[in-house]
């Protein structure tokens, strides 16, 4: 096992890492960022300095064992915060050390009887260290409240600590009755995403809209956006409304998928590869499936995860009734992770028809035929999730992509279209686009290409494959009832479609 030693507190798994639940890489050989790596080095750090280059810094990604957020959380709030009672029952949980931003003084009373720890933080740089910063905007009603934004975090965002967390949590504002309210709602993306680009040194910015009556719901996407596991993930905009089918809270948040069946497709290599071992890692049983080509890779996955192995090409024709009757077998899925996906480049002018077609098909089409019939028949049960991986391609375009990008646009389409459909069988819909991912896809990437694809984010590096594991992981976990619909770039704020 190696590991690399970071800036950031804690480290970064370069290719192995290993719990009770297996060895599996992270990263694979020859997909490394020789440039991070350097920057990183002494010699190298020093160079960067003398010459002004920038200097990404090496990412904190979850290890088995550590805490959900390991530093002070700095806590503030405009308007009559309504979130603080759900936020302190969260931050209980996970024993975290919660301070107070001044402005939260005039709600003590509501915080302490909330269980919040209220500590006063000073403003001045005397204040410590922080790990993350929570604003909650639910009770912002005007945009002349938006003083209480800029005091807070112009007081503290130099005290946030590399690889820090920020979340803005509002109330959505499609669901805002006061128009007033929705105006100021609708700005926090604006604040977020800008935030995002500002802090740099791996800082994660997301904002959390809430449904009225959904408060309970945020303790899976607190967990996940507070945490290691959203390391590559910045400047999104995640929606929780109220639970769709059961709701449930692990018994274990080690293993949230414990007793749980998953299938995950395209899963012999890449991306697929680690959502399959971060599945197991999160205790569920994988199924792993992929072309019959790629027997000896899905063999190799399946065996180092104890999961089984399901050969199909999911364009052909039979394919959904195959998947049905694999799952009514087993007594039903739980998870579905439509990861297969395809690639033919050419311009459109040169585009021969199969080419198109044949993206289309696999990317798209055969997801929709899949779904419908897994739902139809009830081998995906009631409570169950389906995460799509689409791409930062769908939603900026990209040469030579025509086919793929119509095909991963659709996905996004897919989810948004047919989650409240879904929603009504008690099954959640999400998807997760990727953004530059080191792979053996980007490796193969022209030099001068992929060092651009490499720096053009918030981060200034590529993402790994666990990364878009990770946020598929959360998209899947029983808790995350309140989740459905959303589609979320795991891309280090790319300036690329942003």
């Amino acid at each position: 096992m190696t590991l690399e030693p970071g800036p950031c507190k804690g480290l970064q798994p370069i290719r192995m890492q290993s719990n009770e639940h297996g060895i599996f890489p992270l990263q694979q050989p020859g997909m490394n960022d020789g440039y991070l790596d350097f920057v990183n080095s002494p010699l190298g750090n020093w160079l960067a300095k003398s010459l002004g280059l920038p200097k990404p810094l090496v990412l904190e990604r979850y290890r088995a064992g550590q805490p959900v957020i390991d530093g002070p959380v700095l806590l503030g709030g405009g308007g009559a915060p309504e979130l603080l009672p759900a936020l302190a029952r969260v931050f209980k949980i996970i024993g975290a050390q919660t301070l107070a931003h001044s402005q939260l003084r005039q709600w003590t009373p509501v915080a302490n009887q909330a269980g919040l720890m209220t500590g006063a933080w000073g403003a001045d740089g005397t204040g410590e260290k922080l790990k993350a910063l929570v604003f909650d905007a639910t009770g912002m009603d005007d945009s002349t409240q938006s003083d209480a934004l800029y005091q807070f975090f112009h007081d503290s965002v130099r005290s946030l600590k590399a690889c820090g967390r920020v979340l803005i949590v509002g109330r959505p504002p499609e669901a805002c009755k006061n128009p007033r309210k929705a105006t100021v709602q609708r700005a926090l993306e604006g604040l977020s995403r800008s935030l995002a680009k500002e802090l740099k040194r791996a800082i994660g910015v997301q904002l959390l809209y809430v449904t009225e009556g959904a408060e309970e719901q945020i303790e899976s996407s607190l967990r996940f956006l507070l945490s290691p596991r959203a390391a590559y993930m910045s400047a999104q905009v995640v929606r929780v409304g109220l639970p769709v089918g059961p709701a449930s809270t692990p018994a274990d948040w080690a293993q949230p998928l414990a007793g749980k069946k998953v299938l995950v497709t395209g899963a012999s290599r890449g991306i697929g590869e680690s959502i399959a071992q971060v599945m197991a890692r999160e205790g569920a049983s994988v199924i792993c499936l992929d072309m019959p080509q790629a027997q000896p890779g899905l063999d190799a996955v399946a065996h180092s995860i104890a999961g089984s192995v399901l050969e199909l090409d999911i364009s052909a024709a039979d394919a959904p009734q195959q998947l049905v009757d694999a799952a009514l077998a087993q007594g039903g899925w739980d998870v579905v992770v439509h990861n297969a996906g395809i690639t033919r480049d050419k311009t459109l002018a040169n585009m021969k028809p199969h080419l198109w077609q044949s993206v289309v098909n696999v990317n798209l089409s055969a997801q929709e035929r899949i779904n419908d019939a897994l739902v139809a028949s009830g081998a995906l049960k009631s409570g169950g999730r389906i995460v799509c991986v689409s791409s930062i391609s769908g939603i900026a375009g990209n040469m030579g992509q025509t086919n793929y990008a119509f095909s991963k646009a659709g996905v996004i389409g897919m989810v948004q279209s047919m989650a409240p459909l879904f929603a009504e069988k008690g099954i959640t819909l999400n998807a997760v686009a990727p953004g530059f991912i080191e792979t053996q896809m980007t490796a193969a990437i022209p030099f001068a290409l992929r060092e651009a694809g490499r720096r053009m984010n918030a981060m200034s590096q590529g993402g790994l494959p666990q990364d878009v594991a990770e946020a598929i992981a959360w998209f899947a976990s029983p808790a995350s009832a309140g989740l459905n619909g959303n589609v979320v770039r795991v891309c280090g704020q790319s300036l690329i479609g942003a």
